[in-house]
């Protein structure tokens, strides 16, 4: 009678798991699963990277930068445009020396991102 129960109870706790563990990886109809970031390239389709918005103030510096940068010709990740007023579309920057949004470090190999520096129509080839 003992070996009944036992085998009553392990029964009704392998289901009892089962059913939660099932409800736990169901998605809920009316709730959307959130979403990750697919990658375009080093630079996502609406001008971050990394988290950092390609846009605005940008100190150039040494050693220790937010993003590595090389400046290409063709093919690059993002096309830039120097202005002297405030940027405010991805690919627009204006350098500073002091209270950047982030840094740069030009580099030869080994970038996180390749730059092409353009007159127009900055932002995500």
């Amino acid at each position: 009678m003992k070996k009944k129960i036992s085998i009553a109870l392990l029964a009704a706790a392998v289901l009892l798991s089962a059913s939660a563990y099932a409800a736990e990886n169901v998605p809920v109809p009316g709730l959307q699963m959130p979403q990750q970031l697919i990658p375009y390239g080093a630079v996502s389709k609406d001008g971050y990277f990394k988290g950092i918005r390609l846009a605005g103030k940008v100190k150039v510096v040494e050693n220790f930068a937010n993003i590595k940068v090389q400046v290409v010709n063709s093919f690059p990740d993002l096309k830039v445009k120097t202005v002297e007023n405030f940027p405010n579309k991805i690919g627009e920057w204006k350098f500073v020396e002091n209270f950047p949004d982030f840094t740069i470090q030009y580099v030869t190999s080994f970038p996180d991102i390749k730059i092409q520096f353009v007159n127009n129509f900055p932002g995500v080839p």
